[in-house]
């Protein structure tokens, strides 16, 4: 088959593994990428994967980005730096998230490459580390952004239009319907993106895409179930008190984008419905900070209960006990305070920004608690921490964990196992093929098990590998 007749998909990322979320669609001699996601996990290898870009990643004639979440949307300044030329589609509230993530992921990579260089200064065998783009290269990247509307039909190519639905993981997130029209064929290819669970705070449930012939989906959880999500603020509460009983404080590893507002909001309701005895709440993130202005500003994606709350007791992201920490000697103070409090900072794996710090200052004390609230992918400080190493080594040092560990997976915004076979369910019969991505290989694979017992095809795909689309 030559090129101009090529219809086909090519998995350049997020294969049986959850980072780094990167698939091209060719539709003859043109071609569109879908995401470009930092890869994370051990540093020389995810550097080296982040710096050097499928050529024809760059080639391609336009991005859709499904969500703002680094992992689906970090590597967009390396991708312009090395050539591409196209526009980036998204939501609106997803460019506007990007306005301040890949400004800050920016800054982050410099910070540390600083810190790092300055530590190992004299270090002989120390190889210099690199940021891999600066924020004048993430704002070439924003240049590029061209916000939609849900439901809002875009020509992404001649002959290929894309929609946006809400895939309801975070705010502005959005599973993407392709319809591609090629020598006569016409072909519906739908990404899943990120897919978010029902009955969550804040953000409106998912919506299943309709007559898709093909589907990409995410498998982060494809074989393990969470607790129910009614129950995520009780879970929340008894952490935080039997840890205030015990003096210590209360360290929240979160993602700036999502979770962090979802743990604001449910703190907010257990003080409002006076469930929980006043305790300071600090929100140590700048990122997070402004994100919670995005947050405020689109409310065309809340759900119907965060629009009666706003309603009935005013802003759901503020209240007394909250205080919002953006410099860093405020956030250097946070380590001497001696009395109960929570902190909830940045990032949620545990790999970078000010979370490490407070980790490093927190973790040998059985006093305190480190509260997990999302997925933790493999070779991070975070896996790590799940996995209650008795040491874990943070800035290069070994640290004993004495700390609890609390893993409260209600608040995870990635749909279980039954709920991915729900969205499947919904798909309808007529999807020709699943294809299994950003999940690790044991849950791709019993993802794609679970969807062949439905009777439905399904394909766990390999890093660089090809599907062609039959025709």
């Amino acid at each position: 088959m030559g090129r101009d007749e090529r219809f086909r998909l090519t998995f350049l990322g997020a294969a049986r593994t959850v980072t780094g979320s990167m698939h091209l669609l060719e539709l003859g001699a043109r071609s569109i990428l879908v995401d470009c996601g930092m890869h994370q996990g051990r540093r020389n290898e995810s550097l080296h994967r982040n710096r050097n870009l499928p050529r024809v990643a760059t080639e391609a004639d336009a991005v859709l980005l499904t969500h703002a979440h680094i992992d689906h949307s970090g590597i967009l300044p390396v991708l312009v730096k090395r050539g591409f030329e196209g526009p980036i589609h998204c939501t609106s509230a997803t460019a506007d998230l990007c306005q301040a993530m890949l400004k800050d992921s920016a800054r982050i990579q410099q910070s540390d490459a600083r810190w790092l260089n300055k530590k190992h200064r004299d270090d002989d065998s120390w190889e210099q580390v690199e940021p891999l783009y600066d924020e004048e290269d993430a704002e070439k990247a924003l240049s590029r952004f061209e916000p939609h509307g849900y439901d809002e039909e875009i020509e992404v190519l001649p002959d290929t239009r894309a929609r946006f639905i809400d895939a309801g993981h975070v705010l502005g997130s959005a599973s993407i319907v392709v319809d591609a029209k090629m020598n006569g064929h016409r072909r519906r290819v739908a990404f899943s993106g990120d897919i978010g669970r029902r009955r969550l705070p804040i953000l409106r449930d998912p919506t299943p895409p309709e007559h898709a012939d093909y589907v990409v989906m995410e498998s982060t959880y494809g074989d393990r179930t969470h607790s129910p999500a009614e129950g995520m603020q009780d879970q929340l509460l008894d952490v935080i008190e039997r840890t205030r009983a015990r003096g210590g404080k209360v360290i929240i590893p979160s993602f700036a984008l999502e979770r962090a507002q979802e743990i604001v909001y449910s703190l907010n309701q257990l003080i409002k419905e006076r469930r929980m005895l006043p305790i300071p709440v600090y929100v140590d993130s700048p990122l997070t900070v402004n994100l919670t202005e995005v947050f405020r500003r689109h409310h065309e994606c809340y759900d119907a209960e965060t629009v009666a709350f706003d309603g009935d007791h005013g802003d759901p992201f503020g209240f007394g006990l909250l205080t919002m920490v953006e410099s860093v000697e405020e956030s250097k103070a946070l380590n001497r305070l001696s009395e109960p409090v929570v902190i909830i900072s940045a990032s949620g794996m545990c790999e970078a920004g000010r979370i490490v710090h407070h980790l490093r200052n927190s973790i040998e004390d059985p006093k305190n608690t480190i509260v997990i609230v999302g997925y933790q992918a493999q070779h991070t400080l975070g896996r790590r921490i799940v996995e209650r190493r008795p040491q874990v080594k943070i800035f290069g040092v070994k640290r004993d964990l004495n700390a609890e560990v609390a893993v409260l997976n209600a608040f995870s915004a990635h749909a279980d196992r039954d709920e991915l076979l729900w969205w499947v369910g919904e798909c309808g019969p007529q999807v020709r093929r699943f294809f299994m991505v950003h999940g690790d290989s044991d849950q791709c694979d019993a993802l794609a098990r679970h969807v062949a017992a439905l009777g439905r095809q399904s394909h766990v795909p390999d890093l660089g590998q090809h599907a062609d689309l039959d025709r």
